[in-house]
């Protein structure tokens, strides 16, 4: 009898022993999360007034939202003055039949960046920059989600090897190769991650030019970036305060630019990479639907001159010094269609100060 008491006294007092470590160990979990949000939301002095500003600019979009997009990229370049520009290179548009390739509107896009002395960070893959994200040309096959792999892989890298042979020489204003856009993200009509497809494009691109930086970019909020970090050679992140989506409506990330900060400290210490970028901050909208659809009031509620400067601020905050804004096209529909100039203003008002800088 004394042995079974003896013995249930025992397995109680390991399991109290159990309990109390379980509580300590989550008592300290919660206390190092309490103390990471206080972090991430200190308040933080702009420590890079001098971050380069570009944009991304997709023709595509300019198009799908009503502009004459030739006339907004020359104004982008001649009256917005930007110095720094991402462009996408759209597979389904460059070579709509296997084999036949139709350049004209990159060759002329680069053609204008050069008169005007601005540098191109140009985006390769079959994930490029502006929804659906995925820009496999039909030919290939006709679900981008659920191609062959050996023959999605064979054909990209046939394109992506006539795309760098034609524009790494002679092609000065083209100062780093972007390959794929946020690969380690499940976003839009592409197949899933594939690691091994994005390191083969990976030492493709290396092989055929090893004089220009490879960017990998990834989200800002939802990855570690370390995947993505250890195989760049510049790292760029995605940056969105406020996002929308059908179940929760609008809401904003509780973070501050220490958030960012830490995110670098991590790749730092577990991929040796120290140039991070921002490669995309938000600028435009972010509505239910087509963005152009929602009333004008809507827009503005979402992203105005003021959220503009805000973003452009917190982005300067986070210690990286080179930042490109999304929503150029936007700015310019506001300004030409609906006689609204006031982002477009904004960001001018940013470059004059960066060029005088």
């Amino acid at each position: 009898m004394k042995k079974e008491k003896t013995s249930s006294s025992k397995i109680s007092s390991a399991l109290a022993g159990l309990w109390r470590a379980i509580s300590w160990t989550l008592a300290v979990i919660v206390i190092v999360f309490i103390l990471l949000f206080i972090y991430v939301n200190l308040p933080v002095k702009a420590n890079t007034d001098d971050a380069k500003i570009g944009v991304t600019f997709s023709y595509i979009y300019a198009e799908q939202i009503g502009l004459d997009w030739k006339q907004a990229y020359l104004a982008m370049l001649n009256d917005l003055k930007i110095k720094h520009i991402r462009l996408p290179i759209y597979w389904d548009r460059v070579e709509g039949k296997e084999g036949e390739y139709d350049f004209s509107h990159i060759d002329w896009q680069l053609e204008q960046a050069r008169n005007a002395g601005a540098e191109i960070i140009l985006v390769i893959g079959q994930k490029v920059p502006r929804w659906p994200e995925c820009y496999v040309p039909k030919w290939v096959g006709e679900d981008p989600s659920n191609l062959p792999a050996d023959r999605l892989k064979e054909k990209l890298l046939t394109f992506e090897e006539v795309v760098i042979n034609r524009y790494k020489d002679n092609h000065p204003e083209i100062v780093r190769w972007q390959v794929e856009n946020e690969p380690f993200l499940n976003f839009g009509i592409c197949s899933k991650v594939d690691t091994e497809l994005l390191d083969s494009e990976l030492v493709k691109v290396r092989e055929l030019d090893p004089s220009r930086p490879i960017v990998v970019t990834d989200s800002g909020e939802l990855s570690l970036w370390v995947n993505a970090a250890k195989r760049a050679d510049v790292f760029g992140t995605t940056m969105y305060r406020e996002v929308y989506s059908q179940k929760m409506g609008h809401w904003r990330y509780p973070i501050g630019p220490n958030f960012f900060k830490i995110k670098q400290w991590m790749i730092e210490a577990f991929a040796d990479q120290e140039n991070a970028i921002v490669i995309e901050l938000q600028g435009e909208p972010w509505v239910a639907g087509w963005t152009i659809d929602a009333p004008v009031e809507v827009q503005l509620a979402s992203m105005n001159a003021e959220i503009l400067k805000e973003n452009i601020e917190f982005a300067k905050k986070t210690g990286m010094n080179e930042i490109y804004i999304w929503g150029v096209e936007w700015w310019y529909y506001m300004k030409t269609v609906q006689n609204n100039p006031t982002l477009w203003e904004t960001v001018k008002a940013f470059e004059i100060q960066n060029n005088a800088i």
